[in-house]
């Protein structure tokens, strides 16, 4: 068997998508509890005010906070070992700018925690998933303002206190290189410019997103440190979105057109994360964008010494970059791309590639040689309950299966690989479209798109499949 024996199977969520209670125990208002429902066809909208009769998902969710003991002992029926959430930095920190943090948020975690290792399954927490205090976006724009980084330490320091001997896996930002695009805005660095009325079309000034994602960088770093002084135990993640661009074709033109592209959407972030400084090939992309990065004093040190100790990263599809500007794009995850005349797409129109994931481990370990981690992967696809009550999602199963393949592949050419943890788990609303009807889970749950559904929850037939390839390691794939 190539995966390791503690090989670290689970799944992944994210408190904006799941846990609902968004008013619940001093819990403040997040930027995620400002938009309302969406679809595949029809953007969520951004709402700073909110709208009476609007229907706004991340409020109820699918209610994880009152229902996380029966889908905490559902993940331990598969056999989870890893459980990958979030923390709602609101629920610690309402408005961000508290002195003391909550303690019915921290509580919240702590019974979410014991409720993990209960089971044996490992907290895998990503510290901020696209959910920054809707105070600090009112007050400051988010991460424009480098005054947010010290809230964000405020708030590390609490959670790795209080979960000191219980946690051992961090991730600091979710997919910090979304803020390397205009729809990054506001759920990765919680920025609002003034003419933002919705998701897909968020107004941008590429010199205010960029400067705050070095602010970001630098909480990363400085997190990192604090992780390090508090316990030594404690191993601090970055978690990158991963876009895979192939040339469309091998004319130089397309050649380099992917390489620029894969350098600012897939690397920049990870290289400043993991080797601790600014790479060279930036230097190029910001004289062009007109960007200018204003360093604090010290900036530099602490980027250097605030390296992460493992490198995690969503991966759902690829696509290719092209010179040829009259190529048909694709949608993706948060990223587009030309399409790839070799790959047949999902619902949702995201291509499926699941030879690409194992190209994909490879260039990341080859690039960085730390432990690697798989934090997101998934279809999302229109469930169907039959009349017997069951979920036959047989086109999930074999999505997973393919794509745990080429992950056993990477292993096989030498890839250092800890973990995987599927997205969506149980079912949850989709980040960038809004909706429930775009499900990822082996757990189905009776939640749609109105509002309506009693919550209730059923076993997909993935359940038993993903169940029967954690119990063999990886190498039951049938």
């Amino acid at each position: 068997m190539a995966f390791r024996k503690d090989f670290l199977w689970g799944g992944a969520v994210a408190a904006n998508q799941c846990e609902g209670a968004w008013d619940v125990d001093g819990k403040g208002v997040s930027c995620a509890d400002i938009c309302t429902g969406g679809s595949r066809t029809a953007p969520k909208r951004i709402t700073p005010v909110w709208e009476e009769g609007t229907f706004y998902p991340s409020h109820e969710a699918i209610d994880f906070y009152h229902h996380y003991k029966e889908d905490i002992a559902l993940f331990a029926e598969m056999g989870f070992r890893v459980f990958r959430f979030s923390i709602a930095w609101t629920r610690i920190f309402p408005t961000g700018e508290e002195e003391a943090p909550n303690e019915k948020g921290l509580a919240f975690y702590d019974r979410v925690i014991e409720g993990c290792r209960k089971y044996g399954i490992e907290p895998l927490i990503t510290i901020s998933h696209y959910e920054i205090p809707f105070a600090l976006v009112e007050r400051y724009n988010g991460w424009s303002d480098r005054r947010v980084i010290g809230l964000y330490v405020r708030y590390c320091e609490a959670i790795f206190r209080r979960y000191k001997g219980k946690v051992k896996y961090w991730l600091t930002f979710n997919e910090i290189n979304v803020g390397t695009m205009g729809m990054g805005n506001l759920f990765s660095l919680g920025i609002l410019n003034e003419g933002t009325r919705d998701f897909a079309g968020q107004a941008d000034d590429p010199q205010k997103r960029f400067q705050g994602l070095h602010h970001q960088f630098v909480a990363s770093a400085l997190a990192v440190r604090l992780a390090h002084e508090m316990d030594p135990d404690y191993r601090v993640g970055c978690m990158i979105a991963f876009s895979t661009t192939y040339p469309r074709t091998c004319g130089p033109a397309d050649v380099l057109t992917a390489q620029r592209e894969n350098r600012i959407r897939n690397w920049f972030c990870s290289d400043v994360q993991v080797r601790g400084e600014y790479p060279g090939y930036v230097k190029r992309y910001f004289d062009e964008q007109g960007i200018e990065i204003v360093m604090g004093e010290g900036d530099a040190e602490i980027l250097k010494e605030g390296c992460v100790d493992f490198y995690t990263f969503s991966y759902y599809m690829s696509s290719c970059a092209t010179a040829d500007e009259e190529q048909i794009r694709v949608h993706g995850n948060m990223f587009g791309g030309v399409a790839n005349p070799y790959l047949k797409t999902s619902e949702w129109g995201w291509q499926i590639d699941p030879e690409g994931l194992r190209y994909t481990l490879n260039e990341i370990y080859d690039r960085y040689r730390i432990p690697l981690m798989v934090v997101e992967n998934g279809l999302g696809a229109q469930d169907r309950v039959e009349e017997d009550g069951s979920i036959r999602d047989d086109y999930r199963i074999e999505y997973l299966r393919r794509h745990i393949e080429q992950m056993h592949e990477a292993v096989l050419d030498g890839v250092d690989l800890m973990g995987y943890t599927p997205w969506g788990c149980i079912d949850l609303v989709s980040a960038s479209t809004g909706e429930m009807a775009k499900r990822y889970g082996f757990i189905y749950v009776e939640k749609y798109d109105d509002g309506s559904g009693d919550l209730s929850r059923r076993k997909k037939k993935s359940f038993e499949w993903y169940k029967k390839v954690i119990a063999s390691n990886g190498s039951d794939l049938a």
